[in-house]
């Protein structure tokens, strides 16, 4: 017996194999990103690339899997690498400190399917872009912020979803460069209006800058409220999504 077994039971030892000799890239290791890979991890995966340039502040433990009171400051994909690690010490996991842009030279060719979990319009279109023309599978996830039920996520072609703002920005920019055909993961809930909206600090150095902005610290407006339990589904139903396709077991 091993930490799969259970798993196994339903995969099987052939699904095992397969999806031990698979590759996955997760763009974005944030609260959705975050539990896409720990669900990646947690199945047996055995080859996850993750890809993020942010580091972990106060802000993220309310939902990013990553996120401690103890390592505010560190990178989320180095933090992240080091829990895939002790789920599953055999798993590879090439860990890159990266925002997705045009000037981000990545061979897709090399994963079985990538993940899309990234918070930037412009990085998911170019993402996007690039795996449709190299023929690799691509899942993207549209907003969680500002929601509160997780039972309203389903999984759909891009071109049919409705009510996501960013799935509607998502679909105008799609056609402009003629793709076709998205899957993604979206929310049928109509976003909140969070309360009390002045936006946050956000850190790329080991502090918690309590009083005003440092130097190195930068400020954003109109931040999303979120809460603990629907980025982390949206994760799950995206790993899950990418499971059963590299098993063929839709």
């Amino acid at each position: 017996m091993d930490q799969f077994s259970r798993t196994q039971m339903l995969f099987g030892k052939e699904g095992m194999k397969r999806l031990f000799c698979s590759h996955v890239a997760v763009f974005g290791v944030g609260g959705v990103g975050g539990f896409a890979i720990e669900g990646l991890a947690r199945s047996g995966v055995g080859k996850i690339s993750i890809f993020d340039d942010d580091n972990i502040c106060l802000t993220n433990i309310n939902r990013q899997i990553m996120a401690t009171s103890q390592n505010v400051g560190n990178n989320k994909v180095d933090e992240m690498k080091l829990r895939v690690m002790s789920i599953n010490p055999k798993a590879t996991v090439n860990a890159h400190l990266c925002f997705y842009d045009k000037d981000t030279h990545v061979d897709l060719t090399q994963y079985d399917y990538i993940i899309d979990a990234v918070d930037t319009v412009s990085s998911k279109l170019l993402l996007v872009e690039r795996a449709k023309d190299c023929a690799v599978p691509i899942i993207s996830c549209m907003g969680t912020g500002n929601k509160l039920d997780p039972t309203r996520f389903l999984v759909a072609d891009i071109f049919e979803t409705k009510i996501c703002p960013l799935a509607k920005v998502m679909r105008k920019e799609l056609r402009r460069r003629g793709i076709k055909e998205l899957k993604v993961v979206y929310s049928q809930e109509l976003p909140m209006e969070p309360d009390d909206n002045q936006g946050e600090l956000s850190c790329k150095r080991n502090c918690i800058c309590p009083q005003g902005a440092a130097a190195h610290c930068t400020f954003r407006r109109q931040v999303p409220g979120s809460v603990s339990f629907v980025p982390s589904v949206a994760g799950m139903i995206l790993a899950g999504e990418v499971i059963k396709q590299i098993l063929d077991k839709l």
